[in-house]
């Protein structure tokens, strides 16, 4: 009995793990904005939702928003700026850009959907509003980059394996989104879209040199200690510097 009671067990699991497959098999799509394959499960309309949904949680981990409405307003400004004069005009994605009072943590995220943050503590750093426009518009390449919306169908596929359901928890996803574990994004994620924010700031009228800058800020910022690029989810900022100087070169070609 326990052997057939195992072998049961072993022929549902492989008829789960099956099903897994070839569910995450049948989401691939290309993505119209970046040519990219992916596996995604979620419609725009969801990434929206989940983004609206994460967005107060996020803000309050990061003691909520600037007071400062002149500050808030040149984020607005350049960053419907970068939305208007490029693809992101014409996609379902609802825009919102958040200055987020933190003045500790460097840095800036976005959630799917739309809704893009970036902490006070990075906004003060940076230099000029083309710097600002670099670092949003490497947030809204997130977005386009569907990048979360993959992350999601991946881990819901370890899901299903794990639990047997296909089900999609909106509001367990927007807890791990407040919880970080849904932010990380991978290697080839960021450069694609720091390749996408160079286009965007080419399109926008901003200088996209001015990218490089942020990098050099982040890097600064990490100090002498920062983790090398093969232990980390981000690129190393010297191995960015390099692939943005040949987005800027590339898109430069094509004007």
């Amino acid at each position: 009995m326990r052997r057939g009671n195992f072998k049961i067990r072993i022929f549902i699991f492989i008829a789960i793990a099956a099903f897994a497959y070839l569910r995450k098999c049948s989401q691939e799509e290309i993505n119209p904005y970046t040519g990219t394959k992916q596996a995604i499960s979620l419609s725009p309309q969801e990434e929206i939702a989940i983004g609206l949904e994460s967005a107060p949680v996020m803000a309050q981990q990061h003691g909520g928003l600037h007071p400062r409405n002149d500050y808030q307003a040149l984020v607005d400004k350049i960053g419907n700026n970068l939305v208007n004069s490029s693809i992101a005009k014409n996609t379902p994605y609802k825009y919102e850009f958040h200055l987020l009072a933190d003045e500790n943590t460097i840095n800036a995220f976005a959630l799917p959907g739309g809704q893009i943050f970036i902490t006070y503590a990075l906004f003060s750093k940076l230099q000029n509003e083309d710097q600002l426009a670099g670092v949003l518009g490497h947030e809204i390449g997130h977005v386009l980059g569907k990048h979360s919306n993959e992350r999601i169908t991946n881990a819901n596929f370890w899901k299903v394996l794990a639990m047997g359901s296909s089900a999609i928890d909106m509001g367990g996803l927007a807890q791990q989104f407040g919880q970080g574990q849904l932010l990380k994004n991978g290697r080839g994620d960021e450069l694609e879209s720091d390749e996408l924010g160079v286009h965007f700031m080419i399109d926008a009228g901003y200088n996209p040199n001015e990218m490089i800058g942020v990098m050099k800020i982040l890097k600064d910022a990490a100090g002498p200690n920062r983790v090398p690029e093969f232990q980390s989810s981000h690129p190393d900022p010297d191995n960015r510097i390099e692939k943005i100087q040949e987005a800027i070169e590339k898109y430069k070609r094509l004007l």
